[in-house]
């Protein structure tokens, strides 16, 4: 039951950060078609409501997902080199795999809302370009996807040792 039941945490994970990563993408979509003018670095444009609900709604599912993976995943402490070094491949692979989760969490999660506020309502003005924000925040939650579900499977995989 429990190999079931880890099947669909993962399968939970990997749906909720394509979904996050799809959204992101089509949020970028929908931005590109309002119109602007871009010199350089500088860009005057209309915000794009859809792009900011798209933008919003891929954060939180990348929040939502990484909040599941961290409350089911259980703490991983290491808190020194030698324990680093005594560990277990298991145990160092889901330090590294919790670490990289955490920072594509932050840099995705930043990218998004980034991309996001740009097209609030109250965003009409002129300044500098934040061209991209929204897939690259989109391609970061498909990698979140990827560490998150290693990170999972080698935390469970510490229990069973």
């Amino acid at each position: 039951m429990s190999k079931i039941a880890g099947a669909f945490i993962c399968l939970l994970i990997v749906a909720m950060d394509v979904m996050a990563g799809i959204l992101g993408i089509e949020a970028e979509v929908e931005q590109n078609k309002v119109k602007h003018l871009r010199l350089w670095i500088f860009e005057c444009r209309d915000p794009s409501n859809q792009a900011f609900k798209l933008g919003l709604a891929a954060a939180a599912l990348l929040g939502l997902a990484h909040v599941i993976v961290n409350l089911l995943g259980g703490c991983n402490c290491i808190c020194s080199q030698e324990e680093l070094e005594k560990a277990s491949p298991s145990r160092q692979l889901s330090v590294a795999c919790l670490i990289f989760t955490w920072i594509i969490f932050v840099v995705g999660l930043s990218t998004l809302v980034i991309g996001t506020l740009s097209n609030h309502k109250s965003r009409a003005s002129c300044g500098f370009s934040h061209h991209h924000f929204l897939s690259i925040g989109g391609i970061l939650c498909f990698v979140h996807g990827l560490f998150s579900v290693a990170y999972y499977v080698s935390t469970t995989a510490i229990v069973s040792e």
